[in-house]
């Protein structure tokens, strides 16, 4: 069965982890769950944990035929999603969110309802267009189930970690600081720069073979 390397794997995770970036969304985190006592904070960082295994993993079985119902190219969404994924590592490098994850517009809309971990923790803030994208790619890489059960792997860690990171989230905002939480998500938007570059360039060497 056809699979990648353990250390394609562990960069796919690492790609992953940089672009959910669940402790870059700390500050907001605990913003959105100021009014909660501790068992609903822990409530709604469990549904926003939930929430990104859930959609990431919907994406993972269906993004292939997604992509054949709109008759899009792998390579021409390689291009796409790096683009996307290059436009938000720039506004990580400036340690903040992108507008591709959410509006300001929309944040203050969700500040005036009572906040749950679905909307905006779960999608858009972390599993974001790219994210889903990022998934969507390496899924394409290799046909096998073995494939695919190692990707469903990968994502429910990184579920699990969101989990813990919002369980304590507290904590680790006052251990980070601001400050620490910033150089955070700058080191996390280099990262997710150069994934963003290399799916660019893998996808124009797919739409354009001359190339490679």
């Amino acid at each position: 069965m056809e699979i990648g390397s353990w250390n394609e794997y562990l960069k796919i995770f690492a790609a992953l982890l940089a672009i959910v970036n669940p402790v870059g969304a700390i500050p907001i985190f605990i913003n959105l769950t100021a009014g909660q006592k501790n068992e609903e904070r822990r409530k709604t960082g469990l549904m926003a944990a939930a929430s990104v295994g859930v959609i990431l993993v919907v994406v993972l079985f269906s993004g292939e035929a997604v992509l054949n119902f709109f008759g899009i190219t792998v390579g021409s969404f390689r291009v796409g999603g790096g683009i996307l994924i290059l436009l938000m590592a720039i506004s990580m490098l400036h340690a903040k969110v992108s507008q591709v994850k959410q509006t300001d517009e929309e944040l203050n809309d969700y500040a005036d309802r009572e906040t749950g971990g679905v909307v905006p923790l779960g999608t858009p803030l972390l599993a974001g267009p790219g994210a889903i994208s990022t998934v969507i790619l390496y899924a394409q890489r290799h046909s096998s189930g073995l494939h695919y059960a190692i990707m469903l792997l990968v994502i429910i860690i990184l579920a699990l970690l969101t989990w813990l990171i919002f369980r304590m989230a507290p904590v680790l905002a006052r251990v980070l600081g601001k400050t620490g939480i910033n150089v955070f998500t700058r080191i996390m938007g280099l990262f997710m720069a150069a994934v963003g570059v290399e799916f660019i360039a893998n996808g124009l060497k797919q739409l354009f073979p001359l190339l490679g």
